[in-house]
C-alpha cells in the first residue's frame, strides 16, 4: 500500500464529515438565516429615514426607535381597524343568516317543488356527523394554532430586533466589515451598500405609492356601491395587493367581494370586474412608469425574480426578490463595459436583404434613381 493512501483516506473521511456537519448546521439554522436576511432588507428600507433624522442632529438609536414606533403604530392600528370591521361584519352575517337560509330554501322549494323547512335543515345540520367531527378536530387543533401564533410572534420580534441593530449600528457595521478588507475592496463594498439602500428604498416607495393609488381607487368604488367599511377595505386592498407578491391581488379582492355580497350579490360581481380591470391598468401602465424611476428593472425580469424567489425561499423570497435583483443589476452595471450599437436595421427589428444591403437603403436608392430618370428627359426638352 502506498504511504500516502492512508493519509488521503483519512483526509477524505474528514472532509466528508465536515461537509455533513456543515449541511446539518445549515439546515438547523436556515430559519435564523432567513430572519436575518429579512431584517437586513427591512433595515435597508428604513435606512434613508434614519440617516435623514440622524443628519439633523438626532441620535441614530433614537431615530431608529422613532421610525420603528411609527411603523408599529400604523400596523397595530390597521390590524385593530380590520379586526373590528371583520368582527362587526361576522356578527351581522350571523344575525342575517336565518334570512339568507330562508331565501335559499324558498328558491329550492320553488325550483325543485320540494317542501323543505328551515327547522328541518337546521336540525339536520346540527346533528350531522361531519359537523361533530369538525368541532372535535377544531377543539384538538386549538393548541396547534396557539403554538403557531406564538411562534410567529417570536419570529416577528426577532426580525424587528435584528433590523433595529442593523439600522441603528449601520455605520459601525460598515466599519467592522471594511476593516477586514483592503482599501480597493472597501470602496466596492460601500458602493454596493449604497446601491442596496437606494434600490430597497425605491422599491418600498414605489409600492407605497401604488398602494395609495389602489386604495383610493377602490375606496371610490366601494363608496359608490354603498359597501360598509369602505375606508378599512380600501386600506386592506392597497396594502395586501402591493406588499404580498403573486397572490396579494386575489387575497385583497376576496374580502371586499365578500362584504359586497352581503349587501347585494351583484355588487360582488362589480367589485370583481373592477379588481380585474384595475390590475391590468396597474400591470401595464402604472407599475412600469413607477418602477422605472425607482427600481429600474424590466417587468419580465421582475416577474422572473419573484418566481425564482418563491421557489427558493417561499413568500419571503418573493418579497425581497425584486430589490435584491435590482441591487445586483445596478452593481454589475457599474462594472460591465458597454459599446456603441452598430447602425444595423436588425437592431430596430428590420432585416437585411439577400445581397447584404439593408432593405430601406435599397428602397431609397431605387426612388432616387427613378426620380433622376424622370427629371432627365424633362431637362433635355428644355
Amino acid at each position: 500500500m502506498p504511504g500516502w493512501l492512508p493519509r488521503a483516506m483519512v483526509m477524505a473521511l474528514a472532509l466528508y464529515g465536515c461537509f455533513q456537519l456543515g449541511s446539518w448546521a445549515f439546515y438547523q439554522l436556515i430559519g435564523l438565516l432567513t430572519n436575518v436576511l429579512i431584517a437586513f432588507f427591512l433595515a435597508l428600507a428604513i435606512e434613508p429615514a434614519v440617516s435623514r433624522m440622524a443628519g439633523r442632529g438626532m441620535r441614530r438609536g433614537l431615530a431608529t426607535f422613532l421610525v420603528f414606533l411609527a411603523v408599529l403604530v400604523a400596523a397595530v392600528g390597521f390590524v385593530l381597524l380590520l379586526g373590528s370591521m371583520l368582527a362587526g361584519q361576522i356578527v351581522d352575517m350571523v344575525e342575517e343568516f336565518p334570512k339568507y337560509l330562508d331565501s335559499v330554501i324558498n328558491w329550492v322549494n320553488q325550483t325543485f317543488r320540494t317542501e323543505l323547512s328551515r327547522v328541518e335543515v337546521q336540525d339536520s345540520l346540527l346533528h350531522s356527523d361531519w359537523l361533530q367531527k369538525y368541532v372535535q378536530n377544531s377543539a384538538t387543533g386549538v393548541l396547534d394554532v396557539s403554538t403557531t401564533v406564538l411562534g410567529g410572534l417570536f419570529r416577528l420580534l426577532m426580525i424587528f430586533l435584528f433590523s433595529f441593530y442593523f439600522a441603528a449600528d449601520g455605520p459601525r457595521l460598515r466599519r467592522a466589515l471594511c476593516s477586514v478588507l483592503p482599501p480597493s475592496r472597501q470602496t466596492e463594498v460601500l458602493r454596493a451598500w449604497e446601491i442596496a439602500v437606494d434600490k430597497t428604498g425605491g422599491y418600498i416607495y414605489s409600492r407605497g405609492l401604488m398602494a395609495l393609488i389602489s386604495g383610493a381607487a377602490h375606496y371610490v368604488l366601494l363608496l359608490a356601491l354603498g359597501v360598509p367599511y369602505a375606508p378599512a377595505l380600501a386600506v386592506w386592498v392597497g396594502l395586501v395587493s402591493q406588499f404580498i407578491p403573486t397572490i396579494g391581488t386575489y387575497l385583497a379582492g376576496a374580502l371586499p367581494m365578500l362584504i359586497a355580497f352581503t349587501v347585494n350579490p351583484w355588487y360582488a360581481l362589480w367589485v370583481l370586474g373592477f379588481v380585474v380591470v384595475y390590475q391590468q391598468f396597474e400591470n401595464y401602465v402604472l407599475q412600469p412608469k413607477l418602477t422605472s424611476k425607482t427600481v429600474d428593472i424590466h417587468p419580465a425580469v421582475a416577474f422572473g425574480s419573484v418566481v425564482a424567489g418563491t421557489a427558493l425561499m417561499g413568500a419571503v423570497g418573493a418579497l425581497i426578490a425584486i430589490p435584491a435583483v435590482a441591487t445586483l443589476q445596478a452593481f454589475l452595471g457599474a462594472y460591465v463595459k458597454r459599446y456603441d450599437v452598430t447602425d444595423d436595421p436588425r437592431v430596430q427589428g428590420g432585416r437585411l436583404s439577400r445581397r447584404g444591403e439593408p432593405v430601406p437603403s435599397r428602397i431609397r436608392r431605387a426612388l432616387r434613381a427613378r426620380g433622376g430618370d424622370d427629371a432627365g428627359p424633362a431637362g433635355g426638352s428644355r
